[in-house]
């Protein structure tokens, strides 16, 4: 399998054709005066612009210190420097030697610095945290808010078909801010979107069928936001409208590879913009290759370079320009639109030195801002590697913290294995256990399923006490809670035979659905999900003033007989959640419990609220309860 970016000279034989009408394209496309990064370079694109003469018109605070000429004639780099005392308005280049006689009105181009927001940290950019429960969703698959934008003339898929999993199925931001109180309802404070960057790529043939980009992970142009979704106006106004009605948002971002369309790729500025080889080779997929001290050298390159599939080309973040390309992309992102978080995609997969110098980048010029990589792996270990962690290895991630696969994966084997030394909850309470390798677990973000795995109703048989089971755990355990789009309505499916399985449209988000099957409506859904949404909300929104939940201590005891109780206690709250995975109704011993129980002398559960005297209190067989302790 043969790559289009290995033949050099072909790709600068066809990329002038490509460029001649396009104009002066320079990215970021604008920037702004006041980052304490006083450095930003320009990226300028056009057909023949590397042998043209650019000069900066003078602009008190901006001073042009470098040009640097790439090995593809079509780009070329400028270095300026910005000082803090710097006004907003529009920098001047002139072209004095213009190659390109089809572009003669830009032989004079502007370039906008404006002024920074000024709620940057206070209604925006906030962060993360683990008073936060975040909702996943893939806007396409969401809801349709505006039925015009489902196909958009000019891009190369012009599809739009509900009826068929593997097309674009038009969900849109507009389709998302109609339902935010809905999230509100539901107890959502922030709200992760599958990629929103332009994704202008033809269908594409994977494991023999013909996909859309309709997931956002296939980046074709980082500076647009897909105009199917809403563009960059509508995906500003879904940050805004979102942010007055106390919800945050989390951008997924993608610094691993892009889709082979992107402009850069049919375009290369230089030859080892990306990580090529002489045919495909795809990664090994295993992260202790970069921790391992016996790892070869051969391994790790593998790992680090590897194509994830032939059409996603891999991006050599060891190239200064691109680091410098999207490290600044994530700072205009944050700054453009607000963002209070970014989940990085393919996190293990990226060079190391890169990832910390991003999230040092963003939190120089957003103090509050979360990051949360993304990174599958194979024990505790290896996911606590990728954050800031106790460890003595030879590289230290700087990542406030990772999406937990590790005690998602506990979770469900604890929601649906038979009680062991080792097996079922045992696995819930030794992952929690090795807690002592992070610096600060509350920073990760546990779930029970995502947009890649098997959903979680499915996992546990359709088995409604299994499922609160691990939502009570999922809203009570240390970190910070994601839960993925529909399970609140029960939606199942399992990855058979493809992801789309997983990825089925919100029902009652499209204009043409049903209004008895439309499950925002409580009148839409049937009592089994009505009593999975209300208890999911109810839990949600006593966590939301849960001190003892969202900021204070962790103590667990170890599980009995399948009895597994552990306390998130403050000295404002004690929360008891008490888990009976056997098959046998118990009544506990409450006097091994002391340590947290004493003074106490009632429970209240805190979804139902009925208390009942601490002493006698008995739990049935695949029963789970969030109680708050009384005196």
């Amino acid at each position: 399998m043969k790559r289009t970016l290995i033949i050099w000279q072909l790709v600068l034989l066809l990329s002038g054709s490509l460029l001649a009408q396009n104009g002066v394209n320079v990215y970021p496309t604008n920037w702004w005066v006041g980052m304490k990064n006083p450095n930003l370079q320009l990226m300028i694109h056009r057909d023949r612009v590397g042998n043209e003469k650019i000069s900066m018109v003078p602009y008190a605070g901006v001073k042009l210190i470098k040009q640097t000429k790439a090995e593809n004639p079509n780009y070329i780099f400028i270095d300026l420097s910005i000082s803090p005392a710097t006004k907003p308005g529009k920098l001047k280049f002139r072209i004095d030697n213009l190659q390109s006689p089809e572009a003669v009105s830009y032989k004079l181009f502007e370039y906008e610095l404006k002024s920074r927001n000024n709620q940057d940290g206070k209604s925006r950019i906030q962060g993360v945290t683990s008073k936060d429960f975040v909702y996943l969703a893939i806007p396409d698959r969401f809801s349709n808010g505006d039925p015009s934008n489902d196909i958009v003339p000019g891009y190369r898929d012009q599809t739009s078909d509900r009826k068929n999993k593997f097309s674009r199925h038009g969900g849109d931001f507009k389709g998302i801010e109609n339902h935010l109180d809905y999230l509100n309802q539901l107890g959502v404070t922030a709200l992760w979107l599958t990629p929103v960057i332009e994704n202008d790529m033809p269908l594409m043939h994977e494991q023999n069928n013909d996909v859309a980009g309709y997931h956002g992970y296939w980046f074709t142009d980082h500076y647009n936001v897909d105009k199917r979704l809403g563009g960059n106006e509508g995906y500003k106004e879904l940050c805004n409208v979102a942010h007055q009605k106390g919800i945050k948002i989390i951008q997924d971002a993608v610094y691993n590879h892009v889709g082979n369309h992107h402009w850069f790729v049919l375009d290369p500025p230089m030859h080892d913009w990306l990580n090529n080889w002489p045919s495909f080779q795809g990664p090994n997929h295993r992260e202790e290759v970069l921790f391992d001290p016996y790892a070869s050298v051969y391994d790790r390159k593998i790992m680090l370079d590897g194509w994830f599939v032939p059409h996603l080309p891999d991006l050599n973040q060891r190239n200064p320009f691109v680091a410098n390309f999207l490290i600044q992309h994530a700072i205009w992102t944050t700054e453009e639109f607000g963002i209070d978080g970014w989940r990085v995609d393919t996190y293990k997969y990226c060079d190391e030195q890169f990832l910390n110098n991003v999230n040092t980048a963003l939190e120089k010029e957003f103090p509050d801002i979360t990051v949360f990589g993304e990174a599958s792996v194979n024990s505790v270990i290896g996911n606590a590697y990728f954050t800031r962690n106790n460890m003595n290895t030879p590289f230290k991630h700087n990542a406030k913290g990772v999406l937990d696969f590790e005690t998602c994966f506990s979770l469900l084997a604890g929601m649906n294995e038979p009680f062991g030394w080792t097996n079922g909850v045992n696995k819930v309470y030794m992952t929690m256990a090795q807690d002592v390798v992070y610096q600060n677990p509350m920073n990760n973000c546990i779930f029970l399923d995502n947009h890649d795995m098997d959903r979680v109703y499915s996992v546990v048989g359709e088995d409604w006490k299994k499922l609160k089971m691990g939502i009570n755990w999922l809203l009570t355990l240390r970190g910070i809670p994601e839960l993925y789009y529909g399970t609140e309505v029960l939606m199942k499916n399992k990855k058979i035979p493809t992801d789309a399985e997983v990825r089925e449209d919100f029902p009652g988000g499209w204009p043409d659905d049903k209004e008895k099957d439309n499950k925002f409506l409580e009148k839409g859904r049937t009592d089994k999900e009505n009593q999975a949404f209300d208890f999911i909300s109810r839990l949600a929104n006593f966590r939301k003033t849960s001190s003892a939940i969202t900021t204070g201590k962790t103590m667990q005891f170890i599980p009995k007989n399948g009895l597994y109780i552990y306390f998130r206690y403050d000295s404002k709250q004690t929360i008891m959640v008490i888990s009976n995975t056997g098959d046998m109704d118990l009544t506990p011993d409450w006097l091994p419990y002391n340590e947290r129980t004493q003074g106490f002398s009632q429970a209240r559960d805190v979804v139902s609220g009925k208390i009942k005297p601490l002493s006698g209190l008995e739990i049935g067989s695949k029963e789970s309860v969030v109680y708050e302790l009384l005196k």
